[in-house]
């Protein structure tokens, strides 16, 4: 307990905890701001045809880039560990790898886009205005998402650098210009659902172009040169990708689990699948605070891997897990007590309501499970560890569809208990990956290579 107390109270990694978790909450909460002024401002055109092309389109570019939200991640442990290290040359390959990748699969996606688009539509069967309006929002898009692949990789990558100040100041950039822009090329100019979609690519390029001046300014306090022939070797390829494709297939699964509780609530009916919808978004307020702590992790453990620090990376874990827990008992509470409130603020449709109220305990219950698969997946990103991460997800998977097949007679109550059961699950797996590494001292003795490493 007094090891314990002396790591809480250690006040220079406090200052590293809220340095990085800080701007990287402020970050996370800014995202849902311009989905949320795109529909406003849409919302006050004269046709609800408008509005709608924006929701599907935007639905599709969301689901070209959230397929590849690994990169953000994937960049971040590299970074980190490269930095821990003081190695400007592996630094500055990690960057250039994440750069180059992230605007190879820009163009796959781009070509994939058009028929995927296509296959979606008519599978919708939307009427002839929503069908040539959401298809020309989605190609308009396509022009920035080299630019928001490139940012990923960024943001990733100055998180490593343990600069949250360059991912705060990029994606408020992006987000801010993005509002801004919606409004003087929508309402101002007139340019309708194409004034919005170029909107969003301005900024995306606007934000790319400040990444990447923010980092070769970060670069300067790293000495080192790039290895140019390292890159046309494939063995320096390796790590990054396999811990791409394992983060990829863990977030599927992760995904899989919120596309069966939608399927299966809109079994349940309309209102529960509605109910369900307005409870989710409040684990998705907790994700969104929550993941700034997880970040940190990320950073401050990967930097304390590649320095081979074991006080820093035990004094990162105690600090930031602290926090952690105090902010679900908070979000707990606040579930609990004001639940009611934030049910009502989303919906004035009463069934939706009553059936929200019924659940609302186990939103309570929720934040107090899922803390710790964030903070643990901050750990494992940070040593670059995605196949622990990929296969405890995968291993929490198969033992929830059990339990949610069993209690299927309870309804929607017993659709969340097993949504519980998994979160809990997904913990204790992640958990005991952890101690299995701690117990064979596996964290610093037998890391995964990094990007530098690879090279021979």
């Amino acid at each position: 307990m007094p090891a314990l107390l002396d790591a809480w109270q250690h006040r220079p990694t406090q200052r590293k905890v809220w340095a990085l978790a800080a701007p990287m909450i402020l970050c996370n909460l800014s995202v849902p701001l311009v989905a949320l002024v795109d529909s406003a401002v849409i919302g006050h055109l004269p046709h609800a045809h408008q509005l709608a092309a924006v929701a599907v389109g935007g639905s599709l570019y969301t689901l070209l880039t959230w397929a590849v939200g690994f990169l953000r991640m994937g960049t971040t442990g590299f970074a980190a560990q490269a930095a821990g290290r003081n190695d400007g040359g592996a630094l500055r390959q990690v960057l250039l790898q994440g750069l180059l990748l992230g605007v190879t699969l820009a163009v796959a996606l781009s070509a994939l886009a058009v028929p995927l688009s296509s296959a979606a539509l008519s599978l919708m069967n939307p009427s002839g205005e929503l069908d040539s309006l959401a298809r020309s929002y989605l190609q308009i898009r396509l022009f920035g998402l080299p630019a928001a692949l490139a940012s990923y990789a960024l943001v990733g990558w100055l998180l490593g650098t343990q600069n949250a100040r360059g991912p705060l100041a990029l994606l408020l950039t992006t987000n801010l210009l993005n509002v801004a822009l919606d409004l003087l090329f929508v309402l101002g100019l007139d340019w309708g659902v194409a004034g919005a979609a170029w909107a969003s690519v301005i900024a995306e390029w606007s934000g790319a172009l400040l990444g990447l001046w923010l980092a070769r300014r970060a670069l300067r306090a790293y000495a080192g040169k790039l290895d140019w022939p390292a890159l046309r070797r494939w063995l320096n390829w390796q790590p990054l990708l396999a811990v791409n494709r394992d983060i990829f297939i863990r977030t599927l699964a992760l995904q899989s689990v919120f596309f069966l509780i939608t399927v299966q609530g809109a079994r349940l009916g309309d209102a529960s699948v509605a109910a369900n919808a307005l409870l989710l978004n409040g684990l998705l307020l907790t994700a969104h605070a929550l993941d700034g702590l997880a970040h940190a992790v990320e950073a401050l453990s990967g930097h304390a891997l590649g320095a081979r620090d074991r006080p820093a990376l035990r004094r990162t874990l105690i600090v930031a897990g602290g926090w952690a827990l105090l902010a679900s008992l908070g979000f707990a509470l606040f579930f609990l007590l004001a639940g009611h409130w934030f049910i009502q603020l989303q919906t004035t449709i009463e069934s939706v309501r009553e059936a929200a109220f019924a659940n609302l305990p186990y939103l309570a219950i929720l934040p107090l499970l899922a803390v710790w698969s964030y903070l643990l997946d901050g750990l494992f990103i940070g040593a670059t560890r995605a196949r622990e991460m990929r296969d405890a997800m995968l291993l929490a998977l198969l033992l929830s569809l059990p339990l949610a097949w069993w209690l299927q007679a309870l309804g929607n109550q017993g659709l969340w208990l097993a949504f519980l059961g998994f979160m809990g699950l997904r913990s204790l797996c992640l958990a005991g990956y952890a101690y299995r590494l701690s117990r064979a001292d596996r964290w610093f003795a037998d890391h995964p290579q990094g990007v530098a490493d690879a090279q021979p």
